[in-house]
């Protein structure tokens, strides 16, 4: 709610007024000509019934703060009434009733007192008993102490700014609809397009936005107006060009289990086009009960847990829906065993069951004593996850006919337009290129940058780019009206105006930033400043290296935060000549002698930021079994490499052993040894993982100067079997071989240096890479023995 600053004099009728608005400046200032002490010639002399009418207007629907209110409410009163005028009910705000409850501690709450005591300023000066007392002296001062007043309560409060990045479309952030609301109108019209189609051909559509601009805020838009209808699924940039089709469709199946109210995305989309499917022919009361329940979304009604009646509810549901299937499609390949798998997945409330459920769903062989657990018949070693990743995905958007198009989303994709990924991005081309011949009723969007989308416009043939970019959307930088819609969207939760908390100069300070994020990082560093006085920043120093004229810039800037200072201190030295008990010696002695500011070139702090907040929420993400696969993990082994590359080059080759099959593996060549890591995620009951096992010990034995680490997740099946346990053994007891459990820490620093690295190729976090990588080097808490696979720790042995 706006608000005024209000000071009234006289008694017991008005004798002058003065408002301050929200901004702090003065718009109204009135003296009352029945007032008899006043000088005739006096500017601004009205009668009081103008006072009032005057004063009405200015005020209508806005709060009036004031200090002391009852003695201006009670003047007012006593004015109206005089005039013979209707006091309207208005809403009062009183700062001495606030400060006593906000610093109960002082001994007194006197404007002078609290003016004094929080050397407030107005026009440069500090307050002066003889000045006070005068409604537009008091009315300027009284706005100051608010100003202070609800800054302090911000204290204890979080950074409303600070959280400018949407990682995925299934966070909540603040959102103004009005920014971009004609490209997220265009987006739900393709939607509806798709779903009027009789075929229900998929669309593609490519968002165009540079960093920052507010590509994947957009998603988070789409998936908070449409996930009570839609299915909307997120994939991030595939890392492993054997891999692309099982990359996406374990990340869309990922997407699937992310929690919409009480229930799964894929436990919706099933309820949705099963109903449909059983609707089509009731047969018997089974069929009406059934319905019933899908209808309600209540698939607890289906019964208990382990119940004999749920069995034969959900038997008789993939009967039906087997049926139906065989009735439209072609009843090869792998269709029915996943619609079987899916139907198992939302059979089941218990956490575990549904974890094995979308393991196997993604084509993941499983222990036997899992297998049989969810009642589902194993995968075969020779099974192609990428044939089967692609009818998967096509099974998925059929059923999706019945219930609502699929939002596909493509982001973080500008890694792949470095020089090193052009094979993932050549085979990415193809995948979406499948995906389009194979998957109905989806809207296919890519998020990607200017000049990665010209990139990938040169590389990709003109079969992908026709279907891709059947539509294109771009996001430009939103006017100074709308970035500042934005910042009072963002501070609505702390219920403060944007107006109280920065001034003129900080808004058009921020208001001059590109591109949003960059206005919403600007207005953080402002809140930290007016909050929390840390200094604030003159330029993002670690984005690069200022050239000399920046760095003079840059010192000019620090001298004029010096004079300010140094002003500031001699208007305090004035008021301790004055009245010397008032002022704090040390505070006024630290304004003479400030601390000289440092010039910093390369700052680390918002990266340490950066990283406390990512390992936090892969903590917190860590009992989230993800779908683990050694392509996955390969992939993300590789960019770090590659990024490594920056500090301390190094070469990254793959072994062979004739036409054997390998754990996935890279080897790193640093110069005096070479590190060969490889991932093996199998399940360790089948052949596949004691033959790769058994070939890597020879592999270990063919290069006794090497040294070997083949890492398995902990949370995964433990090694059991006899053949497996020897093999792992045979491994460990080698003098250069090591078979590790990767433990929560281990998965949380790949996790958290990989994410780093996609993070800053997205320009997601601005900072500069080898700086990024050697705060992991450098500082003790984020280093890890990972890195000494980089050659960046004298004995891998060691540090393992």
């Amino acid at each position: 709610m706006d608000f005024v600053v209000l000071d009234t004099e006289g008694k017991p009728e008005l004798s002058e007024l003065a408002i301050v608005d929200s901004q702090g400046r003065l718009i109204y200032e009135g003296f009352s000509s029945d007032y008899p002490n006043h000088n005739k010639n006096l500017p601004n002399l009205k009668s009081l019934k103008t006072l009032l009418t005057e004063f009405l207007s200015l005020v209508q629907g806005k709060k009036i703060v004031c200090h002391y209110a009852l003695h201006d409410i009670e003047i007012l009163q006593s004015s109206f009434r005089r005039v013979g005028l209707f006091c309207p009910k208005l809403e009062f705000e009183c700062t001495w009733e606030k400060a006593k409850s906000v610093w109960p501690e002082l001994e007194s709450h006197s404007l002078e007192h609290l003016s004094k005591h929080f050397n407030l300023q107005v026009n440069n000066r500090y307050f002066i008993r003889d000045m006070a007392h005068a409604a537009r002296y008091d009315a300027q001062f009284t706005y100051q102490l608010y100003r202070q007043m609800m800054i302090e309560q911000l204290k204890q409060k979080p950074n409303p700014f600070s959280a400018s990045r949407v990682d995925t479309p299934f966070q909540t952030h603040p959102d103004y609809f009005a920014t971009y609301r004609q490209e997220y109108l265009t987006l739900e019209s393709i939607l509806a397009d798709i779903k009027l189609d009789s075929n229900r051909q998929s669309k593609g559509v490519v968002v165009i936005g540079e960093p920052g601009t507010g590509k994947t805020h957009l998603m988070m838009r789409l998936a908070n107006e449409r996930l009570a209808s839609n299915r909307l699924l997120f994939i991030r940039q595939p890392n492993h060009p054997k891999a692309v089709l099982h990359h996406i469709y374990s990340r869309i199946l990922e997407s699937l289990v992310q929690s919409v109210g009480s229930a799964t995305q894929l436990d919706y989309l099933i309820i949705n086009s099963f109903y449909k499917i059983l609707s089509f022919r009731v047969t018997s009361q089974k069929d009406q009960e059934i319905i019933k329940a899908l209808q309600d979304k209540n698939l607890d009604g289906l019964g208990a847990e382990g119940t004999g009646r749920k069995r034969d509810y959900w038997q008789h549901i993939e009967k039906r829906i087997c049926e139906w299937w065989a009735g439209h499609y072609s009843s090869g390949g792998f269709a029915l065993a996943i619609l079987k798998g899916i139907v198992k997945y939302c059979s089941y409330t218990d956490p575990r069951r549904k974890d094995i459920a979308t393991r196997w769903l993604a084509a993941n062989i499983l222990s036997g004593e899992e297998a049989e657990l969810v009642g589902l018949p194993n995968w075969g070693e020779d099974l192609s996850q990428e044939a089967f990743s692609l009818e998967a995905i096509s099974v998925l958007a059929k059923l999706s006919i019945l219930d609502e198009p699929l939002i596909i989303v493509f982001d973080q994709l500008e890694g792949l337009g470095l020089s090193h990924n052009r094979e993932i991005l050549l085979n990415f081309g193809e995948a979406i290129k499948e995906i389009f011949t194979h998957v109905p009723n989806s809207l296919i969007i890519l998020n990607m940058f200017p000049d990665r989308w010209e990139q990938f416009q040169a590389s990709f043939d003109n079969s992908i780019i026709g279907r891709v970019s059947q539509y294109q959307i771009y996001l430009r930088q939103p006017d100074e009206t709308e970035l500042e819609a934005i910042l009072r969207v963002k501070l609505q939760a702390l219920d403060i105006p944007l107006e109280l908390l920065f001034s003129s100069e900080d808004l058009e300070d921020i208001l001059g930033q590109k591109p949003i994020r960059g206005v919403l990082n600007r207005a953080a560093d402002y809140y930290n400043y007016r909050v929390r006085q840390i200094p604030l920043p003159s330029v993002k120093e670690n984005l690069h290296k200022p050239d000399s004229k920046e760095q003079l810039e840059q010192q000019l800037r620090i001298l004029q935060q010096q004079q300010q200072k140094l002003t500031e201190g001699f208007l305090y030295l004035v008021q301790a000549i004055q009245e010397p008990r008032l002022v704090d010696l040390a505070k006024l002695y630290q304004q003479f002698l400030p601390e000289p500011p440092k010039l910093q070139l390369h700052n680390s702090d918002n990266i340490i930021e950066y990283l406390t907040r990512k390992k936090a929420e892969l903590e917190q993400q860590y009992s989230n079994l993800p779908i683990i696969s050694d392509y996955d993990d390969m992939g993300k082994l590789k960019t770090i490499a590659e990024a490594f590359n920056h500090i301390k080059p190094m070469r990254l080759t793959q072994y062979r052993l004739g036409k054997r099959v390998l754990p996935e593996h890279i080897v790193v060549e640093t110069g005096n040894k070479n590190y060969v890591m490889g991932f093996l995620q199998l399940d360790p009951s089948t052949t596949s993982f004691t033959s790769r096992i058994a070939n890597f010990n020879e592999l270990v034995s063919l290069h006794p100067n090497d040294r070997f680490g083949l890492f398995r997740d902990e949370r995964i099946t433990q090694v059991r079997g006899k053949v497996g346990k020897e093999r792992v053994a045979q491994l460990n007891n080698s003098s250069n071989g090591s078979f590790i459990l990767f433990s929560k820490q281990d998965r949380i620093y790949l996790d958290l240096t990989y994410q780093t690295i996609i993070d800053i190729q997205n320009r997601d976090l601005d900072v500069d890479l080898e700086l990024a990588l050697k705060v992991f080097i450098t500082y003790q808490e984020w280093h890890h023995w990972l890195f000494s696979m980089f050659g960046f720790a004298k004995s891998f042995a060691q540090a393992a």
